[in-house]
């Protein structure tokens, strides 16, 4: 059975196509686009007209690459901004017209396990550590904590890449009062969780936390055989972060490893990430390009039976 499993994010549109193999996951296909769903939405408390379309269009390609692979079904999640947005029901309806399948719009808790569904089965982390999983979406992040003997807990902030960015980022390239103001907004959330935990590994998934990684290797193309399971230490992301800040946005978009889609966000999604290892006392990142697709792609098929 294969299935195309869509993410579709405040910042991208993701899509990816499986097969069960034993019991993995064997790639067929796996597709990103930029198009910033979320540009402006937490301004106005609508969709873009002009982000809607650019969306809506690449997902309705990506179902058509889908078709052509030969899948028997697609599955499709929504994220921070439909949740948000007051016409998010109008553009699921263009998407079932459109497209032909149901776009599922989920809390930020549900993100979150599908998040560490994808990498309790996509990386070898030791089930014994105390571990912290990390999401910085463009609307939204979502921490998840898992230790032994008890239950997996999972909180959705209100900061992500392109959220902060519009709300904090007002000068290219961003001013000191900027950068502080970044940081206190992340710092002010991350106290206000009140968590008394200290995490022993951190894993970072989605494209914030890969764009670091493939920008820190130089990677002119990006690989995700190379990405997955690095390894970024505190200092390297300090170090990438205040690269980002001292370029402006022009100059930002040449680095190799960086989609210029993302350059103007980058710096938001990456100081996001510095703060919450300094607030954890955490040394180092292990990056995972298996986000949110691959956890819902391994929910179904579960689900299904298909695989175990």
């Amino acid at each position: 059975m294969k299935l195309a499993a869509f993410d579709v994010g405040s910042n991208t549109v993701l899509m990816l196509v499986v097969e069960p193999l034993g019991s993995e996951l064997k790639e067929i296909a796996n597709f990103s686009r930029i198009t910033r769903l979320g540009q402006g939405v937490d301004k106005s408390g609508k969709l873009d007209p002009e982000a809607a379309k650019r969306t809506l269009d690449a997902i309705v390609e990506f179902s058509g690459k889908a078709h052509e692979s030969g899948v028997d079904r697609i599955v499709g999640v929504a994220t921070a901004a439909l949740r948000d947005a007051s016409d998010g029901l109008a553009f699921i309806a263009q998407v079932k017209q459109l497209a032909g399948f149901d776009l599922e719009v989920i809390t930020g808790e549900a993100e979150a396990q599908l998040s560490y569904l994808a990498v309790e089965r996509g990386l070898q982390i030791d089930p014994k550590a105390k571990l912290l999983i990390v999401d910085i979406g463009g609307g939204s992040t979502e921490l998840i904590r898992a230790e032994a003997g008890r239950m997996v807990e999972v909180v959705s902030l209100q900061i992500g890449s392109v959220r902060l960015t519009e709300r904090h980022v007002k000068h290219d390239p961003p001013s000191a009062p900027d950068t502080a103001e970044l940081r206190l907004a992340t710092d002010e959330k991350l106290q206000a969780l009140h968590w008394n935990y200290a995490p022993e590994t951190l894993v970072g998934i989605a494209g914030t936390v890969t764009t670091i990684a493939a920008v820190t290797m130089g990677l002119a193309q990006y690989d995700s055989k190379l990405v997955h399971g690095h390894r970024l230490s505190h200092a390297e992301v300090i170090r990438t972060v205040l690269t980002f800040g001292a370029m402006p946005l022009a100059q930002r978009r040449k680095l190799a490893g960086l989609d210029e889609g993302r350059a103007d966000v980058i710096f938001a999604g990456g100081a996001i990430l510095e703060r919450i290892m300094a607030h954890f006392h955490l040394n180092e990142v292990i990056v995972s390009d298996q986000g949110v697709r691959w956890g819902l792609a391994w929910r179904e098929l579960m689900k299904d039976g298909v695989i175990h």
